[in-house]
């Protein structure tokens, strides 16, 4: 198998390219090693191989010329002990394809009226302006508030209504996406990647994450079962109740995959797929605006 890949730092047993990279995969360390390896090289995590694209080129001749090569999903142990191969993002398969369909439709179905996605946005606008205002022009932290205002449009979203910033149970929501970000790609994922069979029994900031996914699947399940007691199946207004009402169409179809329990990992991708991304971006936006004060107006 090995002849078959692209070439790359050669793999030492156990730990593969781990130590060639200083157990560092940050976009920096890539992009050295493409410069002595090419723009497209392979790495070793451990016994798994992962083929690194570098470059506009690259990723388009890679999504070009091999569709099929690049159409599966990413595996590893510490994703998969995270996502359980559920929902959009962790899934691959049929799995993946269905939620991946289901995903786009609801957003489509629901990005549209008067109370749609484009409301929801200018809604959560408003209340972070409030928040800009009442500074009266001192300086302030807006991370927090940023990103409450990036998940509350989440939230609208999924659910059909917004949390108070105080709610307790919304912010751990917050904190545990964002803490699950931060292990993702970090040393813990490399080292857990590595040794899953080990890391599995010791402690570390990799147990914490696995918690915090566990919390926001249970929250998620909560906000499922309540609105199966009283959701608007026949008039979705929200994501849950549409993929509820898609699920009880599909119920005879023997190759359905939708069940509550993809449903509630697919809720938390939008989580892990929305906040940070967004919420970084308006940072950069509000970055270019102090730095260049005459595009504010």
């Amino acid at each position: 198998m090995a002849r078959r890949l692209p070439p790359g730092p050669m793999p030492f047993p156990v730990i593969g390219t781990l130590w060639q990279m200083r157990f560092d995969f940050s976009y920096e360390t890539l992009i050295t090693l493409a410069k002595s390896h090419g723009n497209v090289f392979t790495l070793w995590l451990g016994q798994l191989p992962i083929i690194i694209l570098n470059g506009f080129e690259a990723v388009k001749e890679g999504l070009t010329a091999h569709p099929e090569d690049m159409s599966g999903r990413p595996t590893s142990p510490f994703f998969e002990k995270l996502g359980k191969r559920k929902g959009i993002i962790f899934a691959s398969g049929n799995v993946w394809k269905q939620h991946r369909r289901i995903g786009a439709m609801g957003l489509k179905f629901l990005s549209q009226g008067k109370s749609g996605l484009e409301h929801q946005i200018q809604e959560e606008t408003l209340h972070l302006i409030e928040v800009f205002d009442s500074s009266k022009g001192q300086p302030m932290e807006p991370s927090f508030h940023i990103i409450l205002a990036v998940s509350n449009v989440i939230c609208a979203l999924l659910f059909g209504y917004r949390f108070s910033k105080d709610d307790e149970t919304f912010r751990q929501l917050i904190k545990s996406t964002e803490f699950i970000l931060q292990i993702g790609g970090s040393i813990w994922q490399t080292v857990y990647d590595t040794f899953p069979w080990i890391m599995n029994h010791l402690p570390g900031r990799h147990q914490r994450a696995f918690a915090c996914y566990d919390f926001s699947i249970s929250f998620a399940m909560k906000e499922i079962r309540s609105h199966e007691k009283s959701g608007m199946l026949d008039d979705p207004q929200n994501f849950i109740d549409f993929y509820l009402a898609q699920m009880t169409k599909s119920k005879d179809d023997p190759t359905s995959t939708l069940d509550e329990n993809n449903l509630a990992y697919s809720i938390f991708d939008f989580f892990i797929a929305g906040s940070e991304t967004t919420s970084t971006t308006l940072h950069w936006a509000l970055l270019y605006m102090v730095a260049y004060p005459d595009i504010q107006g």
